[in-house]
């Protein structure tokens, strides 16, 4: 099989990794569309000498950008004799299905929904803008792939494309995050973080649907020196999150280290996975820090949900909605030793669920039917 795969943004392409280096072991060629300027492809897949074509699309859907970036992959699509094209991201979903609504005679259409941005209590204009470019290219779509049940749900009911499927998300490396070592007064000695502290960690960009803002407002309410908030990542909120810390008087106890790489061990010295985020499609780093052994506070979001749900006691939840339910969870997680254990052991058997390997096999045999 000669397949292209098509993002938005090249840096997309990361999440694919595992999965495209079993096809092309197994024989298959893998070629990338995407725009790469300030977001390139991995130099993972340069390496393996897969073609790469750039892409002048716009992240908005209404730009006038994305006319030029039709004409280049239709280019790509005509001149490339594809037997499948899979494509991810809103626009260039958009775009892709667009371009290969001719050509569906030769190719199948493949196009993985990371979450729509259409969702139960979102936004009027997220519903007026993304939901019928969707509804329409669904009819050029041979199978829509989802990875949370509200969105296969509504797919199933509302969208016109030959197949829907349900996969649980890109996968991770589970024994990856389940079976790294630290040394953890070392580690925490580097962040600048007391060694006997308990300590809560969220791994993503630092933003307004990310909501680390959330648990800083938890955190202020505690009135506990001894609990800190580690937020791994970058983002345009990383300043006014730093600046509401010092206003609530908690400046240091939270610690932005910005980007990192090491993520497994950042995770084994921490004690609490947060992830409050407003809208998830999945939500790949709280299975990540469940994998590594820590019990989960998340937000209720229909990506959390996947997992969340069957993590949850009568006598304890994780799911909150609001400062005070941070607060009381991440209090009664700090102060019940009994209860911090029993969590501990149930993530990691949940994330499994979400390994690479399984996710690879459903898209070799189910999706693409290798």
């Amino acid at each position: 099989m000669k397949i292209l795969y098509v993002t938005t943004i090249g840096r997309t392409n990361r999440f694919f990794e595992s999965l495209i280096r079993e096809l092309i072991a197994a024989g298959h060629q893998v070629d990338f569309a995407a725009n790469e300027d300030n977001s390139p492809v991995p130099d993972c897949y340069r390496e393996l000498d897969c073609p790469i074509y750039q892409i002048d699309f716009s992240r908005s859907p209404l730009s006038m950008k994305n006319l030029r970036s039709f004409r280049q992959l239709r280019k790509v699509v005509k001149q490339g004799g594809y037997d499948a094209v899979h494509c991810h991201t809103p626009v260039a979903s958009l775009v892709t299905r667009w371009v290969c609504r001719r050509y569906r005679k030769k190719l199948k259409v493949f196009c993985t929904a990371h979450g729509f941005h259409f969702y139960k209590g979102a936004p009027l204009k997220n519903w007026l803008v993304y939901y019928p470019f969707e509804w329409l290219c669904s009819f050029w779509t041979d199978t829509l792939i989802t990875i949370n049940s509200e969105d296969y749900e509504r797919a199933q009911r509302r969208f016109h494309a030959k197949r829907v499927e349900y996969v649980p998300g890109v996968g991770m490396d589970h024994d990856k995050f389940a079976s790294a070592t630290v040394d953890r007064a070392q580690k925490r000695r580097e962040l600048g973080i007391p060694e006997n502290a308990f300590l809560l960690i969220s791994v993503g960009e630092v933003n307004q649907n990310k909501n680390q803002s959330v648990v800083i407002r938890a955190l202020a309410q505690l009135h506990r020196p001894d609990i800190h908030y580690l937020i791994v990542g970058k983002g345009p909120m990383e300043e006014a999150v730093k600046d509401l810390a010092e206003e609530l008087g908690i400046g240091a106890q939270v610690h932005l280290p910005g980007y990192r790489h090491d993520i497994p061990e950042l995770l084994k010295a921490s004690d609490v996975i947060v992830f409050p985020s407003i809208r998830e499609g999945l939500g790949l780093a709280a299975l990540e820090g469940m994998a590594a052994g820590l019990p989960l506070i998340c937000a209720d979001n229909r990506g959390t949900r996947e997992f969340a749900s069957a993590y949850c006691r009568e006598d304890y939840t994780g799911v909150c909605s609001s400062p005070e339910m941070y607060a009381a969870a991440i209090q009664r997680l700090a102060d019940d030793p009994q209860l911090y254990d029993e969590l501990s052991q149930i993530g990691p058997h949940i994330s499994k669920n979400f390994t690479t390997e399984h996710v690879n096999q459903i898209m070799f045999s189910k999706i693409y039917g290798l």
